[in-house]
């Protein structure tokens, strides 16, 4: 981001950076998505498995597996462009949010700047550890899910929704446990200190519920409480992490006679 004397940066600038971003992100998720298109049956396959054996059941020649069924004409079209954009957001999620992180981050001296570069290391494993939760709560979720489901009635599942839930799942917990990543990068510049971060615990404790139970895809509490104990654990450990950055950095300033 080019910043003009004092760190500021004009409305105009602004927009073209914000433009700039934008582009990119566009062109990170395309590829993806090109490659969730060309995986398709694999992801489909893969995600199936808590409801069905999708992949023995094409192998057999069935003409039906478990309570999955799609509908209309244009529904296998549909299905293919909703994984595949889906899926492009999760494969690129570390890359398109170092995008968002890039544009809002206040204007960096060149040591901030490369200090910045730790948001894309670790980023991505954080990410990976988050979908990787919500793919593995998922065969749990929807038995419990599907433990409401009247006696003597027959639950169908609608594939394109089934898997519009699986995807959304996995990809709102990757991106719930890029907090602590955006949180000690933000203190590892400057912008926020430990202090901060954990002062108002019980405001961002209860921020932390209201985002869960607003945006999760299930209303199933298993769902909430898997995301929100180890979404609490790692705002606590980001904060006690920029406490010590803290102390590092004001022992280095006494050191130095600043």
């Amino acid at each position: 981001m080019a910043a003009t004397d004092g760190g500021r940066m004009p409305l105009l600038e602004h927009l073209r950076e914000l433009r700039s971003r934008v582009v990119k992100s566009a062109v990170i998720i395309s590829f993806g998505t090109a490659l969730g298109w060309y995986f398709y049956n694999t992801i489909i396959t893969k995600l199936a498995e808590p409801v069905c054996d999708l992949k023995a059941a094409q192998q057999s020649g069935a003409h039906s597996c478990g309570a999955l069924y799609i509908n209309g004409v244009l529904g296998p079209l549909n299905l293919q462009i909703k994984v595949a954009v889906l899926s492009g957001l999760i494969l690129t999620a570390p890359l398109w949010l170092y995008q968002l992180w890039a544009f809002i981050a206040p204007a960096l001296h060149r040591k901030e700047k490369r200090n910045s570069i730790l948001f894309i290391v670790a980023a991505t494993p954080f990410f990976a550890a988050g979908a990787y939760l919500g793919y593995s709560i998922l065969p749990v979720a929807v038995r419990v899910l599907f433990g409401f489901t009247p006696t003597a009635l027959t639950n169908l599942v609608k594939f394109d929704d089934y898997l519009d839930f699986v995807l959304r799942v996995i990809l709102l917990f990757g991106i719930a446990f890029e907090l602590p990543v955006f949180l000690v990068t933000f203190n590892a510049i400057g912008f926020l200190s430990g202090k901060a971060i954990l002062k108002p615990w019980r405001l961002w404790i209860f921020g932390i519920t209201v985002f869960i139970a607003g945006f999760t895809p299930s209303a199933d509490p298993l769902s909430m409480i898997a995301l929100a104990i180890p979404l609490i654990a790692l705002y606590l450990a980001a904060g006690s992490i920029a406490i010590l950055n803290d102390k590092r950095r004001a022992k280095k300033m006494i050191d130095s006679g600043l």
